[in-house]
């Protein structure tokens, strides 16, 4: 779809947010966005972005207008080959996938694994702490999602070690044609063919997430040539986004000790210390929507067919929406920060990914009373936004 030229009267940024520099610390370019106005061109990559809360908001919930199913990355070319699966598509085919999708993932489903996501927070808690020092990006962040989700997911042990790989992959993708998209792309295949080939009924374990949806498509609930892409689904946000999220709080608590004292005193603030890291580090900073018809967006009109960003890691530093937005505070309960996004795309595994989060921080709070980090390195990823290492000491 060609990109209509940018109004004049519209801001124009020629900041690249897929530069490693972006990706690493992008919280001043984004409050500069912010105060470019609600809706900024973004020159190098030929879309819109919106900046600020109240309209990444607005364009949640508003799928009719803000459509996904022309995809939702950057690059014409991939989204033009995604357009169909469940993160690429509208009601009502997105309401018959995701329904399938979201089966084992329903609260009541979380109830019956919780005993396993504690007994497994247990023992990899109490192995880290017991060492003194370790890396909590692959020593902590990575357990429950590799020990616990990708079994459930049940696409066999011989592939568990390449699931982290497939899945940065498939994030890198989701930006521009730079060295990191390119670099992906056989990952990206390899992956691809596997869903294809290998995780099919018969070599996959007939009791797991995976094995369903192949169950559900004999039922005539879903398409069969849709099971393999819906593989997706699960490997993507099942992992690098919990195991980011994961890091960065323990980031931010090392960094925010007084935070980490109130929480270990009263545990009821738990929940809200997890939305607060979700909304302070946001692991997914965007995704992109296309307009379905000429739409005005806090006074700026856009034509129809426009494609627009909407920059979740801005909109959750918003001063427009939260005071002192840059601060961790677990006392702000910021229950509706976008890090999960917002209505027919809310995050289908976040009631998941909150059981890991809250599961690991009670037991944290039981052994550790600091968190010292002695190195840190941001990971760079198209889609992603975190740490690839966070090696801290505990006392």
């Amino acid at each position: 779809m060609p990109e209509a030229p940018p109004r004049s009267d519209i801001p124009v940024s020629d900041v690249d947010l897929f530069a490693d520099d972006a990706r690493v610390d992008p919280y001043p370019i984004y409050a500069e966005l912010r105060d470019m106005g609600p809706v900024v061109h973004m020159a190098r990559h030929g879309h819109y972005a919106l900046p600020r809360y109240a309209d990444v908001r607005a364009a949640l919930m508003d799928w009719r207008t803000f459509s996904s199913a022309k995809s939702v990355f950057v690059d014409e070319e991939t989204n033009a080959n995604l357009e169909g699966i469940t993160l690429c598509s509208d009601p009502p085919d997105h309401t018959m996938m995701r329904s399938v999708l979201g089966r084992p993932l329903r609260p009541d489903r979380m109830r019956e694994i919780t005993p396993t996501i504690e007994a497994e927070a247990d023992r990899v808690v109490e192995r880290v702490v017991a060492a003194g020092r370790f890396d909590a990006a692959t020593e902590l962040a990575e357990h429950l999602p590799m020990a616990v989700v990708s079994t459930l997911v049940g696409l066999g042990e011989e592939h568990r070690t390449k699931m982290l790989e497939w899945a940065a992959a498939i994030w890198d993708v989701q930006g521009p044609r730079n060295e990191r998209f390119l670099d992906a792309g056989p990952s990206v295949g390899e992956f691809l063919d596997f869903a294809a080939n290998d995780a099919v009924p018969g070599k996959i374990d007939p009791d797991g997430w995976a094995a369903h949806l192949y169950e559900a498509a004999d039922r005539g609930e879903i398409p069969r040539e849709k099971c393999p892409v819906m593989m997706l689904d699960y490997v993507t946000p099942s992992l690098d986004t919990t195991i980011l999220g994961i890091t960065s709080m323990v980031a931010l608590f090392a960094r925010n000790p007084d935070q980490w004292d109130l929480l270990r005193s009263d545990r009821s603030l738990i929940p809200h210390a997890i939305n607060e890291s979700l909304r302070v580090e946001t692991s997914v900073p965007q995704f992109t929507r296309v307009l379905t018809d000429d739409h005005e967006i806090d006074g700026v009109a856009l034509p129809k067919g426009s494609r627009v960003a909407l920059l979740y890691g801005s909109a959750n530093r918003d001063e427009r929406k939260y005071p002192d937005p840059d601060r961790f505070d677990i006392t702000r309960k910021p229950s509706d920060h976008l890090a999960f996004g917002r209505g027919e795309h809310v995050c289908v595994g976040m009631h998941l990914a909150r059981l890991e989060m809250s599961a690991l921080l009670e037991r944290l709070a039981d052994r550790v009373a600091r968190f010292e980090i002695v190195d840190a390195k941001p990971m760079l990823n198209n889609g992603l936004r975190g740490y690839e290492r966070l090696e801290v000491s505990v006392s």
